[in-house]
């Protein structure tokens, strides 16, 4: 039996040829947590996720995933949505489904269908005509879509109004369950700190705070919100 960890990461560095853009992270996630990965454009979080995702290679340390290595088995169970765009431009959505469907061996069309259309999101659409709202519902009726041990949103309300906002924080609550983890990375933490079990706050690559989402607001008397702030001036 494997341990409860899905996410471990010891000691890790990411230099780049100018700057250091990770400087010796560590951290585990368990089993069924969703953790909240906190800090302005240019903290590290985009590279740490990519990492995760094996996208990209840590200069030093050791990243598993439910107990793999980074590589192709780690890739096949994690399930990343990143905070660009990654269809082609003539697509509709159904071919953005059919794309997943022959990427994906774990993706599961019938929860997506039935996603896209409590969102009322047509088939027929042009993916390029969606609204910036519901691009950001598709990406994440997808991602979610999946059966992996560990979903990576990077910025999953970027630029998307309110009304938007909410119903994609209700599809990021109804796909969660306890045999897998969930990463979030943003900037708008008043919305996204009621799904956080664990917080880790980021600045210039190194973790500033990390901890329970509850204890930290009770040991600090505030809001994760409000932590941020405090850390980042903002």
């Amino acid at each position: 039996m494997g341990s409860e960890n899905i996410v471990k990461v010891v000691n890790v560095s990411k230099k780049f040829i100018s700057k250091r853009a990770l400087n010796g992270i560590s951290l585990t996630l368990d089993k069924g947590k969703v953790l909240g990965i906190l800090g302005p454009n240019g903290s590290g979080k985009t590279t740490l996720i990519k990492i995760l995702a094996g996208l990209t290679k840590a200069t030093t340390g050791e990243v598993s995933i439910a107990d793999v290595g980074i590589g192709v088995e780690s890739k096949s169970i994690v399930s990343y949505m990143p905070d660009r765009n990654y269809f082609y431009k003539w697509m509709k959505v159904k071919d953005a489904i059919e794309l997943f469907k022959d990427f994906y061996r774990d993706f599961d069309e019938s929860k997506c269908l039935n996603l896209l259309s409590k969102m009322n999101i047509p088939m027929e659409e042009k993916i390029t005509s969606l609204s910036k709202g519901m691009h950001e519902k598709l990406n994440i009726a997808l991602v979610l879509s999946r059966k992996a041990k560990l979903f990576i949103l990077d910025e999953p309300l970027g630029g998307v109004d309110p009304v938007a906002r909410e119903e994609i924080l209700d599809i990021i609550i109804s796909s969660l369950d306890e045999e897998s983890s969930m990463i979030i990375t943003t900037h708008l933490v008043r919305d996204m700190e009621r799904l956080f079990d664990e917080v880790m706050y980021l600045r210039e690559g190194e973790i500033f705070l990390k901890g329970n989402a509850e204890e930290l607001r009770a040991a600090h008397g505030r809001t994760i919100e409000d932590i941020y702030r405090e850390i980042f001036g903002v």
